[in-house]
């Protein structure tokens, strides 16, 4: 007899099923026991009486999460005795036999949603058990579904799905790579890719004009809330004859919209005002710049769900006699409610402030009664009406102040806006606010090796092309160089990045050639693609969606790991498995590698 799922059971009232799973509970009322069953789609009660007395010894013996098999006839409950906090509440199975499939030994952590919550550590060292919990295998469901959902949009879309390699060259992608030694090469390694990049660009080259495909990306990052270590997934795409990036934007986009709306049944918001005046007609997604955002939201990943935009108030205090705002810039962020903050909550936030590298945190607070703050001895009765007027601080309203170098003020302002937004619960999980940011910087200035870097990757188009390149003299003009490249941005999070490629020999020589770099070290590291687009590449262009944080998003879960059915922990370890691990001094000699203890 096929085994029927506790979801479907109500289909079969009155006739002869068998169901198994876990046992979930197990009540003993003398002349009758009771066990919740549980499978994959929920649970069913089952009713064992004496009179089926092979099948209610059994019952006397079973322990939770023992598995078991049972057969008999569905049938409706008895009105006082209907559970109305479960979908089969109203029907249970009358067991004529009872199979034990296998025992469990109790039970080191809560396989159940309700009472208390094993810790993480546990619930990570024994996942296969963690994973029993509904909770658990409705993120399973729901990931799957979300998987069908893309893939349907591709091909729809006529994207053709093509998988690539997984050991592949190393390759500058912004974060470290996991090597593989080489056993028939010594001294050679292989790299798991930081991405596809490389190959869906061969891709383009080798005739395909849509491609796609949810794949593995391995980077040797640390570990955070909202980031995998080791390991997470991508919509890889790229399109061919490609030059403008709003071809991928425009292409993909209602995918986005539909997964905020449609799977993930949110609402789509944009409350920020400025942000406005960057929507299109054809599009609900603003097209931000990235010196906007920095400028505006003091990060290029803002979440627009709310205002609270940084205000430049350098001009209104241009010739004070304050001090502390003698500065290149002054900014203010207009809290609302922000008068209700204790002294006590101000100073948190200060303190925040100054881990930031601010050196405090000054303020206004506007009360029925006008404003009040500690600074406005300081300053002149125009500077206090222009600051109000500017930020249109009404009573109950608190300004905070950061006064600086510009991008020491941004960033300050920036990291505050949030951490208001959650100390007002500003952030309705309901809600999705999305963004594209576009106009990156090509090169950054690298702080710790004092030098010119890349501002991502060398694969984006340098707008402007190689005339550009050639006529930026100075790090001054270099660094205002700025790449095709563009950033999906929702809620906060940054779940998407893409560009223009960059499918020019001259071009890829010349944005190495800037940073010191010769031929002879491009040709060594980017040969094979190199090579390729001597062959009539086409212009091309993608994107790469992260899957593991737009979902985390869509479900409401504020930590990543509880999204994924196997994560490590914040330390990068598989406590399940066990991994990372020490290896036999057998498989280091294959690998012609040797271990060298650090010494202390």
């Amino acid at each position: 007899m096929n085994r029927v799922l506790a979801n479907e059971s109500a289909n079969f009232l009155d006739k002869t099923i068998t169901v198994a799973g876990w046992v979930n509970s197990r009540r003993d009322h003398g002349g009758l026991i009771f066990i919740d069953l549980r499978d994959h789609s929920g649970i069913l009660q089952l009713v064992v009486t004496p009179e089926t007395e092979k099948a209610f010894n059994l019952a006397e013996s079973v322990r939770d999460e023992f598995v078991l098999e049972a057969t008999g006839k569905m049938r409706k409950r008895e009105k006082d005795l209907i559970n109305p906090n479960i979908p089969t509440g109203q029907i249970e199975l009358v067991v004529s036999e009872l199979k034990l499939l296998n025992k469990s030994l109790p039970l080191p952590v809560n396989t159940h949603d309700d009472g208390e919550k094993s810790s993480e550590e546990m619930r990570l060292k024994y996942r296969f058990l963690d994973l029993r919990r509904p909770s658990m295998q409705q993120v399973l469901s729901r990931r799957s579904e979300f998987y069908r959902y893309i893939r349907n949009y591709m091909y729809d879309h006529n994207f053709t799905e093509i998988t690539t390699p997984i050991l592949a060259n190393s390759s500058p992608e912004g974060a470290r790579d996991f090597l593989v030694p080489s056993r028939l090469h010594p001294g050679k390694f292989y790299a798991l890719p930081q991405a596809p990049q490389q190959f869906k660009q061969l891709l383009m080259v080798g005739g395909v004009d849509r491609y796609f495909q949810i794949a593995p990306c391995f980077r040797d990052e640390d570990p955070r809330a909202d980031r995998l270590y080791g390991d997470f997934y991508q919509l890889d795409m790229e399109m061919s004859f490609v030059d403008d990036g709003e071809v991928v934007r425009s292409t993909i986009e209602p995918l986005f919209i539909n997964l905020a709306t449609d799977f993930g049944q949110k609402k789509l918001v944009l409350r920020s005002e400025p942000a406005k005046a960057y929507l299109n007609k054809s599009s609900k997604i603003p097209r931000l710049p990235y010196d906007f955002c920095m400028d505006t939201y003091g990060v290029d990943k803002p979440d627009l769900r709310y205002g609270m935009e940084l205000i430049d108030l350098t001009d209104v205090f241009k010739d004070t006699d304050f001090k502390v705002f003698k500065t290149p810039c002054v900014k203010a962020v207009c809290v609302k409610n922000g008068a209700s903050l204790s002294r006590k909550e101000i100073d948190i936030f200060t303190d925040e402030a100054r881990k930031l590298g601010a050196g405090g945190l000054a303020y206004i607070l506007y009360t029925d009664e006008g404003p009040k703050s500690p600074i406005l001895k300081f300053m002149s009765d125009t500077e206090i009406k222009n600051v109000q007027k500017l930020t249109s601080a009404q009573p109950g309203d608190a300004v905070f102040f950061g006064a600086d170098e510009r991008p020491l003020v941004n960033k300050v302002l920036g990291e505050l806006r949030i951490s208001f937004a959650n100390h007002f619960h500003l952030k309705n999980p309901d809600e999705v606010a999305y963004c594209w940011v576009v106009d990156f910087p090509f090169y950054e200035w690298d702080e710790k090796l004092n030098k010119l870097d890349f501002g991502h990757n060398p694969f984006s188009m340098p707008k402007g092309g190689l005339a550009a390149l050639e006529e930026a003299k100075t790090d001054t003009d270099k660094l205002a160089l700025k790449a095709d490249q563009y950033d999906m941005v929702m809620n906060g999070y940054e779940v998407c990045s893409g560009a223009v490629r960059n499918y020019n020999p001259d071009i890829m020589y010349k944005v190495f050639n800037i940073l010191g770099y010769n031929n002879e070290y491009v040709e060594a590291r980017f040969g094979g693609m190199l090579n390729a687009f001597k062959y009539g590449a086409p212009p091309h262009a993608g994107c790469a969606p992260g899957l593991d944080r737009i979902f985390m998003v869509l479900e409401d879960v504020e930590n990543i790991r509880d999204i994924v059915a196997f994560p490590k922990n914040g330390s990068g370890v598989d406590l399940m498995m066990n991994s990372p691990s020490i290896v036999d001094q057998s498989q280091l000699d294959e690998s012609h590698l040797a271990i060298i203890v650090d010494e202390d």
